[in-house]
């Protein structure tokens, strides 16, 4: 009985080391450790990309004022502003120019924009949320049994991991704009680009329609924070770190998610790990730590060093060091749009940290997104992201309905991080979290979901989606005020070196014309109305090709205003003149991220007196997320006239 026991005794334990075995080679394997193993190393072209132009100063000026033109109405009035452009151009724009080209061809290493840039966004000294961190939001998953939040929250994280560790062994996919979507499937394309040296690769690409975008924004998409202090704040990353963030009812948690040797640690383990989070009986925190993130810059660093001094500084660096932030909402918002929009760009500030690079969302009902901290980086980097982890999340999800959670993770395995606070602390947070519900209170958002105008009717008559969706803005606008007014369109200059975003201005003469012309009735025929149409897509598609080569005028002339004062130089005139002033007092601030994994999107107005406008447009509709706030503009108006000017749009290009 014995012998027979000790055999029974020997079985058992090899089973266990073949099951602990094969564990370990499928959670080590190349398959599951990655996303992918691109041909084409992720940096390939990272060398060999060519440098944001600078634009002859001639040209920024002219299209200065090309674009002031549908906003001064007065003809006095706009020959003073073409005064100063002029007297700019032979005094003080000319020495600033020159200088601002000799700087550049000092620092071959980067961007004329991307030092000025940064410095923009950190010495602000506004809150992140709803005046700087954007929110996207996911689709719905395809397999509903798949639509819990344990599960979701996992195959989320293991994605990201995969992601992350795809980027860092550089076999990601480079990031490369095909104007033809076919080529990248060409088996000759891809040996011959990835066996060139960079730069002669990069011709090729270019050769062939296709166009390498910078990729130095991705690598702080992960281990990275801004931290506040006094007057400018900085981004810190550490890519030791192997824990993510978790935050639930205001309490955070870290957990390892990557092994001793860097490998991503067997799905069952994480999901224990998330379970475990989710299981926490303890109630919402009262004390809120992450609130403070939703402060003023200089008030929210005073508060951190206060809390430094009461021994916290264990818990903040190992906040500012996670991989990213896992947040995980007791709230469930399915079916209410414009609660799904409030709770990604702002929520109640209780569970969030709003200075994390990355915070990965879901919610109760599983409805998944992002919010996201805009100095380190801009939509590009960040929508590769969000679209990654959703289509290898979906496709492939590592835990499944029937997954159970491993048994040797224990509730020690997650620690909670407590935070030490004073009675002065504690006034500090009860404080903010009123004035951020005062905040919130005051922000309104309204939702456009309009069916017929997409880009199939686009196509058809031979214009720019993106022009008819600004368009309708400007004609919304021009209904509700009579005139016409500054507009921000961001454009992404990835295409060349540590680019960052240039302005397009929407708001044209063009745009004007065709405003005047149809809401005055000075023009009733369908036919004339649809070329005035087409005019404005001619000269939004050529703006937009413009700002994207670098070819803009808003970040040059940000530059040589910022050196100016670099400098310690007197304020030129031009950048004193009313009309300046007005032109970058962004009343209308539009974006679009189009993607099929996007469900919709939301950013704050960057005035006061403005309106965020987040837009998409698919094959048959189109959808806008308007925010604005409540006694300075009126969002349901707005959407009103709005949905309007697309109905009067559509009928003119249904027109035969």
């Amino acid at each position: 009985m014995s012998v027979l026991l000790f055999e029974r005794q020997n079985i058992r334990h090899i089973r266990q080391v073949i099951k602990q075995y094969a564990k370990y080679s499928t959670t080590s394997s190349e398959e599951y450790q990655y996303l992918h193993r691109s041909e084409i190393p992720t940096l390939h072209f990272q060398t060999a990309l060519p440098r944001l132009p600078i634009p002859k100063l001639e040209k920024t000026c002219e299209r200065y004022l090309e674009a002031q033109r549908p906003l001064i109405p007065i003809a006095e009035a706009f020959e003073k502003t073409e005064a100063n452009v002029k007297r700019f151009i032979t005094s003080s724009g000319k020495l600033l120019h020159n200088a601002l080209v000799e700087q550049d061809n000092k620092n071959k290493h980067t961007s004329y924009i991307s030092a000025p840039w940064f410095d923009m966004y950190l010495k602000d000294r506004k809150p992140l949320p709803i005046n700087y961190n954007p929110a996207l939001i996911h689709v719905r998953g395809p397999k509903p049994e798949y639509e819990t939040q344990l599960l979701k929250a996992t195959n989320m994280v293991i994605s990201s991991l995969r992601f992350m560790r795809s980027l860092r062994a550089n076999i990601l996919k480079p990031e490369v704009f095909f104007v033809n979507p076919k080529t990248p499937d060409q088996p000759m394309f891809t040996k011959i680009a990835k066996t060139l040296p960079p730069f002669l690769s990069y011709m090729y690409c270019y050769m062939n329609n296709a166009y390498p975008l910078d990729m130095s924004q991705y690598d702080h998409l992960f281990n990275s924070t801004r931290v506040p202090e006094l007057d400018k704040d900085m981004i810190v990353q550490d890519v030791r770190a192997k824990h993510i963030l978790v935050m639930r009812n205001g309490h955070f948690y870290i957990f390892d998610v990557l092994n001793s040797l860097g490998e991503i640690l067997p799905p069952e383990d994480i999901l224990a790990k998330i379970k475990n989070v989710l299981d926490d009986p303890r109630p919402p925190n009262p004390l809120p730590l992450g609130i403070l993130t939703t402060e003023n810059r200089n008030v929210w660093a005073t508060a951190r060093h206060l809390l430094l001094k009461l021994g916290n500084e264990k818990t903040l660096r190992l906040i500012d060091s996670a991989l990213f932030n896992l947040v995980l909402d007791d709230d469930q918002i399915l079916n209410d749009n414009v609660k799904l929009v409030r709770h990604f760009l702002h929520g109640n500030g209780k569970n969030r940290w709003f200075d994390k690079s990355i915070s990965l969302i879901v919610t109760k009902d599983a409805v998944t997104g992002v919010n996201f901290e805009h100095s380190w980086g801009d939509g590009v980097a960040v929508l590769r992201y969000f679209n990654d982890i959703y289509k290898d999340s979906t496709r492939k999800p590592q835990v499944h309905p029937d997954t159970k959670p491993a048994s040797s993770v224990t509730p020690d395995h997650v620690t909670h991080l407590d935070v030490n606070l004073d009675d002065q602390m504690s006034n500090i947070i009860k404080s903010t979290i009123h004035k951020y519900d005062q905040t919130c209170s005051s922000l309104d958002i309204n939702i456009l979901e309009f069916d017929g105008i997409g880009k199939k009717i686009c196509k058809k008559n031979a214009i720019s989606p993106d022009s008819v969706m600004q368009l309708g803005f400007q004609s919304a606008y021009f209904k509700l005020f009579g005139n016409y007014t500054a507009t921000y369109e961001s454009c992404s200059t990835a295409a060349f070196k540590h680019g960052r975003t240039e302005t397009m201005r929407p708001c044209t003469v063009a745009t004007k014309d065709f405003c005047d012309s149809f809401n005055l009735k000075k023009e009733t025929n369908h036919s004339a109305l649809r070329d005035k149409i087409k005019k404005c897509s001619e000269v939004h598609s050529q703006l937009t090709k413009e700002a994207a080569m670098g070819q803009g005028f808003d970040r040059h002339l940000f530059a040589l205003k910022y050196l100016a004062e670099k400098m310690g130089r007197p304020k030129p005139s031009i950048f004193g003149d009313l009309a300046y002033e007005k032109l970058n007092h962004n009343i209308l601030s539009t974006s679009t991220l189009s993607s099929p994994h996007v469900w919709a999107g939301g950013f704050g107005p960057v005035v006061q007196d403005g309106y965020g406008i987040a837009y998409t447009i698919m094959d048959d509709s189109l959808g806008v997320a308007l925010a604005s706030y409540q006694g300075q503009k009126n969002g349901a108006e707005f959407i009103d006239a709005l949905r309007q000017s697309y109905k009067e749009i559509l009928n003119i290009l249904s027109q035969n």
